[in-house]
């Protein structure tokens, strides 16, 4: 897990052009993986990001350890519905429990609506597919998109269990 030095809020405005450089970064692999130079992370433009940080249905919060983010996670709102997406942490933290942390720190910044979260990643993703699964999301279905092939998962939120805390250690 991340130390105690981490901070987690909101990303505004300012910090677009960090988690512009943040997500190519955390995404390169990704990339590699599939062979695609081209997925969405990382064609996206500044004003385009901009425009997204600034959408009401929208919430983009992020993980600093001091005033360097390491992680960000990316949320569309619809409904009783929540699409995490672009979850992202800086190639030298990963491997340290950031992105589970960023899994769980969404949740208090859900519409108190929220029945349903949901996530994607790509289908031979299996480090992602693992952490998902590891933590109450449920494979769905696939979905192709290009040349890539998407696995969405699902994880229903209780009435009691909506917030459960991040493991530890």
């Amino acid at each position: 897990m991340s130390n105690s030095t981490t901070t987690i809020a909101l990303v505004e405005d300012d910090h677009a052009g960090e988690l512009l450089t943040l997500r190519r970064a955390a995404f390169v692999t990704e990339a590699q993986l599939y062979d695609d130079p081209n997925i969405p992370p990382l064609t996206q433009t500044l004003a385009e990001l901009r425009e997204d940080l600034a959408r009401d249905d929208v919430v983009t919060i992020g993980a600093w350890e001091g005033h360097r983010m390491i992680g960000s996670v990316r949320v569309e709102i619809e409904g009783e519905k929540a699409t995490l997406g672009r979850l992202a942490v800086a190639p030298d933290k990963q491997g340290r429990g950031i992105g589970t942390e960023m899994l769980f720190a969404v949740l208090p910044f859900l519409p108190e609506q929220t029945t349903e979260i949901w996530v994607f990643t790509g289908k031979d993703s299996k480090q992602n597919l693992a952490m998902y699964t590891k933590h109450g999301y449920e494979e769905q279905y696939d979905k192709a998109a290009g040349d890539l092939t998407y696995t969405y998962l699902r994880r229903v939120l209780g009435a009691a269990g909506a917030q459960p805390a991040p493991r530890q250690g």
